[in-house]
């Protein structure tokens, strides 16, 4: 007896290292995406309904803990604690997962159906306090397969993630019905068929969108993308502002040269707050003066300049009490030498990067957490509310648009009658905010569900992620890199809009609405690697054609709602276990006591 326990133990243990190592190896870098569609046969199968309940979810959070404290490595050297804290929190959703599959086998649901809510539902509640912590998903693992995609028009990432785990559940199913010797039976006939009808209909949908491109997409203005290469440590001291701006400032003029009508600078690279209304508050406000003047003088009569720098606004509390907000912002300069009245401030704060909890609720905690941070002081910022549409005007002349390097002969204060404009409008999302479905989706349409920008621009700063030995020229970048921007295609395609990346150390690219993350360039700087997936830990800059997609999706009307539906099927099959366990606990209490009397 104890044998044979301890060989379902074995067992279990084994199911769920296999599809752990396979979720591991499905993502990039390594990318065996195939292996996506068999990852989670193994935990299927070790979720039993004779399995004990208390052994297997046990189980599972210990494999869950070791699978998230490997792939996210790259967090250990940034923080800790927070590294830790971080695993052992979105640890939770696998053992959770695996008990209703339990229950869901033991009551005979189909499993191919089950598997592919339940899947879906946990990837949904993972990090759910924390806003969402939108990473590894079974469906990221197919960015590539541009055919697949498409789907995420009208289901998001996590129309991907279903179809996926659909076919994970139907082979799982295929197993044990072979086991039990009912392989053959009409029913299973009906699932595979209902399983490959998904799958051609995914494909079908995905043709016709991908061909009807050439209708809906047109040609935009020539955008560039700089990238630096600066290390997290030379960034943080704001030693080196001076160095950083003139060298980007030397890549902004070539790509400048190039014909870049946009041209847009990586998150917070311009070290200096650019609000003039601060200046009066700030002890030496000389540097960040410099910093934009030296950006208006650069913007005029030459592009519209996108930068990330340090946002802030002097606020007034009900107590008459003044004090200075923080923000992550982008500031758009423009050919009119002027800086956008608006900007940009970053709404989705990282925990741990830009901001720690409990400053107010638990100052004692929020002490301690600020001994394992990057920083000896505190760094918290300000999270913004207003999703800014920036605009961009383009000179039309009789014989058409105006290329960049001729913007410059014509007065963009100009009124004549034969110089008309063409307006672009276009959003900017920060560091990790593209990874949140949420936040791309609410610049897609106006309050008449009309569109209302023509791309997305995202500038990060990955170099937090990217380790340098002795010398810049010696970089070894982390599997961050490719995660993040093949995450990022997945918003380009729920709201068919491409865009932008500038991301310091990589990977600086354009995607396009179809969800394609493009290789080359009209131009590029010397050394830029042809394919985007190779610009890891390098500078550089490209310029290429922006594409513009008139279409609007369902995504765009009604957000993550197959996301919803799956978390609640999820979280009413966790109550109705709990519920279940209860009922059955006073029942035997019940038992006990008549048993007394």
């Amino acid at each position: 007896m104890k044998n044979a326990r301890s060989q379902d133990i074995v067992f279990t243990l084994l199911a769920l290292i296999a599809s752990a190592m396979m979720l591991t190896l499905i993502q990039p870098p390594i990318g065996w995406s195939f292996l996506a569609w068999v990852s989670f046969v193994p935990f299927i199968l070790a979720c039993s309904p004779e399995a004990k309940p208390k052994a297997l979810a046990l189980a599972a959070y210990i494999v869950s803990l070791v699978y998230w404290l490997g792939n996210l490595y790259w967090v250990f050297p940034i923080t800790k604690i927070g590294w830790f804290a971080l695993c052992v929190y979105i640890a939770i959703p696998w053992p959770l997962l695996a008990l209703c599959l339990r229950y869901c086998r033991a009551k005979r649901i189909p499993l191919f159906l089950c598997t592919g809510v339940l899947v879906v539902g946990a990837e949904r509640l993972q990090g759910a306090f924390l806003g969402g912590f939108f990473w590894r998903f079974l469906g990221h693992s197919q960015y590539h397969n541009i055919t697949l995609i498409q789907i995420a028009d009208i289901f998001g990432a996590a129309g991907i993630s279903l179809l996926v785990a659909l076919v994970n559940g139907l082979i799982a199913e295929l197993i044990i019905a072979w086991r039990h010797r009912h392989l053959f039976k009409a029913k299973t006939f009906i699932k595979t068929a209902i399983v490959g009808a998904a799958l051609i209909a995914t494909i079908v949908y995905g043709r016709w969108r991908i061909e009807q491109s050439d209708i809906f997409v047109e040609e935009g203005p020539l955008v560039a993308s700089l990238q630096s290469n600066i290390p997290q440590s030379i960034k943080r001291t704001f030693q080196a502002g001076d160095k950083l701006f003139e060298d980007l400032m030397q890549d902004s003029r070539a790509s400048a040269e190039a014909g870049a009508e946009l041209i847009v600078w990586p998150e917070t690279m311009v070290q200096g707050i650019l609000d003039a209304d601060i200046w009066p508050y700030l002890v030496s406000p000389e540097e960040d003066e410099a910093f934009d003047q030296a950006l208006r003088e650069h913007a005029r009569d030459t592009a519209f300049v996108l930068v990330g720098a340090y946002g802030a606004e002097i606020k007034v509390d009900n107590n008459q009490d003044i004090s200075l907000a923080r923000y992550n912002s982008a500031f758009l300069y423009g050919p009119d030498g002027q800086r956008d009245k608006k900007r940009y401030d970053k709404i989705h704060l990282v925990l741990f990067g830009e901001y720690l909890p409990f400053k107010k609720s638990c100052s004692w905690l929020y002490n301690l957490l600020m001994k394992f941070t990057p920083f000896n002081y505190d760094y918290s910022l300000d999270s913004g509310s207003e999703y800014t549409i920036f605009e961009m005007t383009k000179p039309i002349t009789e014989s058409g648009l105006v290329s960049g390097k001729e913007q410059s002969k014509l007065s963009y204060e100009s009124t004549d009658r034969d110089q008309e404009r063409q307006v672009f409008r276009f959003g900017v999302i920060i560091c990790y905010e593209d990874t949140v479905p949420a936040i791309a989706r609410r610049y897609a349409l106006d309050e008449h569900g009309q569109k209302r920008i023509n791309w997305l621009v995202n500038i990060s700063n990955d170099g937090w992620f990217v380790r340098f030995k002795d010398e810049p020229e010696k970089v070894n970048p982390s599997a961050e890199l490719t995660q993040h921007a093949a995450i990022c295609a997945f918003r380009a395609v729920e709201n068919r809009v491409a865009i932008l990346r500038s991301v310091n150390t990589g990977i600086s690219c354009l995607i396009d609405s179809l969800g394609k993350i493009r290789d080359g360039y009209v131009q590029a700087g010397p050394n830029l690697p042809v394919k985007a997936m190779e610009r890891k830990g390098m500078a550089g800059w490209f310029v290429d054609r922006m594409p513009i997609d008139k279409r609007v999706t369902f995504f765009s009307r009604y957000g993550q709602w197959l996301d919803f539906c799956c978390a609640v099927c999820f979280v009413s099959i966790i109550i109705v276990q709990f519920m279940l366990k209860l009922c059955k606990t006073k029942r035997d209490q019940i038992t006990l006591l008549r048993q007394a009397k």
